[in-house]
């Protein structure tokens, strides 16, 4: 049966979800050495967000949440739970970048007057001349506010490699532009709020959450290189067939919701593809497999 949030369970942890810590926690720990973020600097932004989380989500109906429950929760010392609940918590800054290059984006593989006979995002002249008057100027005044100017918009997009300019200087979308090639600032938005979702939904699912949320994968060993990169071409072709279409079915649901009343939810939908070496002879060796 699954604990409800409010509920003090003592005891040791399950094993099952300590290895599953172990495992998840490997690739994150490697990114943050890499960047010199040290096991004491971790330790601090962990106090703050167990005590965020506790004070917000394990609350006793009825009774004030207070320092001595938090740190009896927690493990953090009342001393710190009493400072950290002063602060106010880091909030998630998005890049001015991502809010309009991902509206863009989306606008662009979305609607049908962006897309070509085939479906694909259309190659759009920079300014708008005869025709349709489909352009890229145009398609950033759908998602921008008036004083930002479309040449800035650009040349944004060009350096994080969303967008390219062709030899006839028409505007071509990155195939795969739903995420940006380069700059950190904005690969790092993305990693934090794909990765935390991700592990939101897994989360909602252990903890019993009715109903369960959709959270699949297809996991394979003992295979050649190029199987893995005939594998990787046909994730990568579906998995963006896949989020085209929810992009296309999920902006046109925006549209129509924005007159509907009562609160409002959001969405968040991934396709991920990883490669790595195969360790399961060495596990079978061993007696593990």
């Amino acid at each position: 049966m699954a604990k409800k949030a409010g509920e003090l369970k003592l005891g040791e942890p399950p094993k099952a979800l300590v290895a599953a810590l172990c495992t998840l926690l490997r690739p994150l720990v490697r990114l943050l050495l890499a960047h010199g973020i040290t096991l004491p600097v971790l330790t601090g932004l962990l106090k703050s967000l167990y005590v965020e989380v506790a004070e917000r989500e394990f609350p006793l109906p009825g009774k004030p949440q207070t320092d001595s429950r938090i740190s009896l929760l927690t493990g953090v010392h009342r001393k710190d739970v009493r400072r950290l609940r002063r602060e106010s918590p880091a909030a998630e800054e998005m890049p001015a970048s991502v809010a309009v290059g991902a509206q863009l984006v989306a606008r662009w593989v979305g609607e049908q007057k962006y897309l070509d006979e085939a479906g694909s995002p259309r190659a759009l002249p920079i300014r708008a001349a005869q025709g349709d008057g489909v352009s890229f100027e145009q398609l950033v005044r759908t998602v921008a506010r008036q004083d930002l100017r479309p040449r800035v918009v650009l040349d944004e997009l060009l350096r994080l490699g969303v967008v390219e300019v062709d030899d006839d200087n028409r505007v071509r979308l990155n195939a795969e532009a739903f995420i940006p090639e380069k700059g950190f600032d904005e690969k790092a938005f993305y990693f934090g709020r794909n990765l935390r979702d991700h592990m939101a939904a897994g989360v909602h699912n252990l903890l019993g959450g009715a109903p369960p949320l959709f959270e699949r994968s297809v996991s394979y060993h003992r295979l050649s290189g190029a199987s893995v990169k005939e594998l990787n071409e046909l994730a990568g072709r579906l998995g963006m067939q896949a989020l085209t279409a929810v992009n296309r079915e999920a902006m046109a649901m925006k549209d129509r919701d924005l007159k509907v009343p009562g609160k409002k939810q959001r969405i968040n939908f991934g396709v991920y593809f990883y490669v790595g070496d195969d360790d399961s002879e060495s596990r079978e060796h061993a007696g593990e497999d």
